[in-house]
This record gives structure tokens, sequence and C-alpha cells, in this order.
């Protein structure tokens, strides 16, 4: 099914959705009427206070695109630049705005005798932006959107919420249809949305919306259409799609997450609501939770959650969705969408349709190619913190650009990773020099997806192969100098050598080797026994390295491939893991 499709389906299983023509719009401020269209007070209908201050939902006439220099006025609702000419930027051209709205409004309301819509148009054809003044008028609300109320009714209903505020709103809407031709969402023949409505909610996008669909130029079009007929998308199709997804881009919706720069949303269809709940909330906390958000779900009060957590558990260890949830194992399909901004139009970075309990297998690959002993401190990590260890400084806006949306689309697909993923990691150990857990399990998934190797969890004293080999090697060499300087080092051989180790070993080796025999003699002289097994630790590597056919083969190759420094990274982690588990250890006994 296609990504409209499917959006246009979920739309008929929203709860409290829209009615066809209407959306739900950030409203901050309420102007309440008298019927002679004065003023009777002015309403801040954020919830909070302060700085928290929200704007609340509610359903309006719907609103559009508005693209070009022209200005378009909404029904009976719109920001303060055009219902009252005053903004707090002034860059806005207010004054061609609030005329727009104007005309619009006393042209739509001329012969209406309703006492609400009568009161609107009264107003507006005594307003003049000079008169927002205080105390009256607060500079809050500038740039936020209104709606109007009539005195008498305000407690009850806004005046676009009339009957006779709805049938006009009907009138205004078909007459702005097109002809009818094929849907393409549908395969029904309906009238053509010219215009999509505005995409709100994707991060970093424009505060006025994204399309996905649009056709602003003239190089966009085919065979001298014009807009929409570029693409027919039938009206009731294009509101249902875009209700759908910004209701899931909304915050704490249930039905997104942020994947780096990529807004992530996700929806089920299943049988019961029930059930589809069930597969999105456990959808959302595997990529967003780690073990301790687990945990307190385990021991929260509320059943439902102590479901999710169980849930969420069992299947990060491997259980099979059939004996975990057995409703969730066939029967709902899964749909996961990765939307980010692209100036005015959204860019879909990646979209994922199957069954959910192939989505888990998925998932459980996933967990089980980063597994990596011991593991990161806190257990399973969630998807944002693997993500941050690609980046410089670990911030957000500087991951690689599109990674997060083509590692998201490998794991959900269970595809090869983007490689642009091992040069990230690489990229970042050469800097800084830290080999973690988190960087050592993403070097050991791509060897294993990507190269079809069995890339070892734990330290593997019998591997042979040469990155991993000179990982290790290295690590003995950084343990051999912590021994022979008392573990009181400032700055080890890592800080200062393990980029060109890791990428030209034959430079940077033969210097190591030669100042790890003067600490070795340091060591003799104050820890004998701990000398005698280093020395024996580096006798077994080497041993690996030159091998009984050719024992004269100088064993540092000159170059090492992207691929073998995965490798050097990997060896180099199980080294120093294991020295760590021994001195742990050491400790405990005594």
């Amino acid at each position: 099914m296609s990504i409209l499709a499917s959006l246009a389906k979920a739309y008929e299983r929203l709860p409290n959705a829209p009615a066809f023509g209407y959306s739900s719009e950030k409203i901050g401020f309420v102007i309440s009427l008298n019927e002679d269209g004065t003023v009777a007070q002015v309403i801040d209908w954020r919830e909070g206070e302060g700085k928290k201050a929200r704007p609340r939902l509610v359903e309006v006439p719907a609103s559009y695109k508005r693209p070009g220099i022209t200005p378009r006025a909404f029904f009976l609702w719109d920001n303060s630049a055009y219902v009252l000419g005053v903004s707090a930027d002034d860059s806005k051209d207010c004054s061609a705005r609030h005329a727009a709205f104007k005309d619009f409004h006393v042209l739509a309301l001329a012969d209406s005798v309703d006492p609400g819509l009568v009161a609107v148009r009264s107003f507006l054809e005594k307003w003049t932006p000079d008169q927002f003044q205080l105390p009256q008028w607060s500079e809050e609300l500038k740039d936020q959107n209104i709606i109007f109320a009539l005195e008498s009714e305000r407690q009850t209903r806004f005046i676009h919420q009339s009957a006779e505020a709805r049938s006009l709103w009907a009138r205004i809407s078909a007459s702005e249809t097109s002809d009818l031709q094929i849907c393409l969402v549908t395969g029904e023949k309906a009238p053509v949305a010219r215009l999509h409505q505005a995409i709100k909610g994707v991060w970093g996008g424009q505060v006025a919306g994204g399309s996905i669909v649009s056709f602003n130029l003239d190089a966009f079009t085919s065979y001298g259409h014009e807009k929409g007929d570029n693409a027919p998308v039938s009206e009731a199709a294009a509101f249902a799609y875009i209700t759908a997804l910004n209701r899931f881009l909304e915050r704490d919706s249930g039905h997104r997450i942020q994947i780096a720069d990529a807004s992530t949303v996700f929806w089920a269809d299943a049988q019961d609501m029930e059930t589809a709940n069930l597969a999105e909330a456990v959808f959302g906390f595997l990529f967003e939770a780690d073990a301790a958000a687990c945990e307190e779900m385990k021991a929260e009060e509320k059943a439902s959650t102590r479901r999710i957590g169980v849930t969420l558990e069992k299947i990060r260890q491997g259980l099979p969705l059939g004996d975990v949830e057995p409703e969730l194992r066939k029967g709902v399909r899964f749909y996961v969408l990765g939307l980010a901004p692209n100036a005015a139009r959204l860019s879909v970075r990646f979209y994922f349709e199957d069954d959910f309990g192939q989505l888990t297998e998925n998932y459980q690959r996933f967990i089980a190619d980063m597994h990596i002993e011991p593991p990161p401190r806190g257990g399973t990590p969630p998807l944002w913190r693997y993500l941050q260890e690609t980046a410089v400084l670990g911030k957000r806006e500087n991951i690689t650009p599109n990674l997060a949306g083509e590692w998201m689309r490998a794991i959900l697909a269970g595809s090869r990773f983007p490689l642009t993923l091992m040069s990230s990691v690489l990229t970042r150990i050469r800097a800084d020099g830290e080999v973690n857990a988190l960087r050592a399990g993403i070097l050991k998934a791509l060897l294993i997806r990507n190269f079809k190797m069995e890339a070892p969890v734990a330290l593997d004293a019998d591997n042979t192969n040469r990155g991993y080999v000179l990982g290790r090697l290295f690590a003995l060499y950084e343990e051999i100098q912590r021994a022979a300087l008392g573990g009181k080092v400032n700055a080890t051989i890592k800080d200062k050598f393990y980029g060109s180790a890791s990428a030209t070993p034959r430079k940077v080796f033969a210097v190591l080797e030669s100042g790890s025999a003067n600490h070795l003699a340091k060591v003799r002289k104050t820890n004998p026994g701990r000398e005698v097994n280093l020395q024996r630790a580096l006798r077994g590597v080497m041993d690996l390295m030159r091998p009984n056919d050719d024992p004269a083969r100088d064993p540092f190759p000159v170059s090492l491939t992207a691929q073998e420094q995965a490798w050097f990274g990997l060896g180099y982690h199980h080294q120093r893991s294991d020295f760590f588990k021994k001195i742990t250890e050491t400790a405990s006994e005594g």
C-alpha cells in the first residue's frame, strides 16, 4: 500500500478525527464579540503560564498551503497578521494580509443573518490595526492563531462551530472544487485537490508547514497540467492522509519518535483498536526506551504499562513474538514513515510496511548483531544513543546527513547497514580515541551484516584476522605501558597513536614494540609475576601474527582497509575489556 493510501486508511480509526473540510490547529487566543461587533473581551486560550504557555488544538475550517506572494485568508480564524493586521515580525506585510482577511470575510458574510457571523463582519468593518493597544490587547497575542466567539454563546461554542458557519464553509469549499478525475489513492472519480493542506510538526521544518505533494514551478508540471492535476488526489483522500499525518506528528501523540533529523511516525492496522494500540506502544519504546525505562514500566501500577515493559524485555531477550504477544504475531500490518525538512517540501527518508511479527524479527536481529560483551552501561540503549556516537561532540545536529534514515530503514527491513555508518564511527574513533561498547557493537554489526563475517561477541583468542590481532596487540602495548607507570597515566599510547596504528600499522608498531620492551623492563623490577603474564600474552598474540609457514614475514601491513580497521577496533575493545575483567575479578578475590 502506498504512503498516502495507508495514511488515508489510518484516518478512519483516528479518535476524535476532524470532519472532512476541518483540521486541528493550534489556537492561542479567542476574540469574544458582542452582537454589534464590538469586543467584549480578549481571552488567552493557551494552556500553562509564562514561557510554558502552549496553544490548544481546536477543530477549525481546514487550513491550506499559501504559496506565492498573494495573501489568502483562512475562514473564521487565522494568525494575528491576517485577523488584526499586527505582528511582532516587522518584515511581514501585515496590511496586505489583513486586507485579504477582511475582504474575504466581508464578501463571504455579506448575506448572512446569523448573529455570530454578522458580529465578525461588523468587527472587521470597524477594526483598524492602530486600535491594538494595551490593556485590552496583549503583546503575547501577536503571531498567535485567533478564533472568534459570540459573548452570549462563548461558554458553549465558537462562531465557526455554528450550523450557519458550517453550511457557509461547505458552500465555499464546494465552489473551489475542480473537475472530476480518477483519484490515485482511492481509484474513484472525485474532485481533485488543487492544493494540499500543510503538514506540520516535522522537526526543523517551516512553521507554516511543508508538503509531500506539491507543484509550484513550471518545471514540476507535466503535459500542461497545473498544481494538483499533475498527481490527482481527491479532496477527500488528501484531507484524510494529511489529517492523519498531522495527528501523528503532534507532540505526545504516541505515534512519533525523533531519529536524528528524521521525524518518524508509525501506525498499525489491526482487527481491533486494542491490538493496534499495543503494537504502536511496543514499537515506540523499542527504539526510544533503555533498560532502565523498561524496569520502570514493569514496576508501574498501571497494568497496560507493566505489560509493555514486560513485552519489551522479552523481545530484547530474543523470545519469539508468538510466545510473548501471540495476537501481535499475525494480522497486524505496521507502517513506519520518516520525514525530514527540505525547504517548503518534506523529504521521505524511509517508508516501511510489513507485518509486525516480521518487524520484530528484524529488530531482534539488530539487537543480536549489536550485542557485545561486556554490554553498554544501562543495558540495551535507544537508537539515538548509538547515533550520538557517530557525531562530532555527540551532538544530534552533527550526525551525518541521511545516516539516521538509512540506518533506520536497514533495521526495519533487515537489510545491509549504510557504509557511511562505518566511516562515521571510524572517523570518530580516530579523532577522540574512544572505543566504547556502543562503537564496538556498531563495528561488529557492520562486519556481520555487510561483510557476512562471524565477528565474536567477546574476546576470541584464536581469531587470526590481522585487523583483529593488531587491535589486540595495540591494547596489550597500552596495558604494558599502564603497568610500567603504575596505572597513573594522563595520556596513553591510544591517545597519540590509535588513529595511525589502525590505518598504517607498519609506521607505528615498530616504535610501539621498542617502547613496550622498555616498559616491560620496568614492570620486571616492580612486579615480576605481572611481567611474566604480559610476556605470555604478548607471545600468544605475536604467534598469531607470525604463522609457522613464514615466520620471517613482516607481521605489520603497510595499511588496513576500512573493514580491517573495524576489526582493529573490535579486537582492541575485546582485549581491553578482558584486562579490565581480570583486574575486577582480582580485586574482588582480594
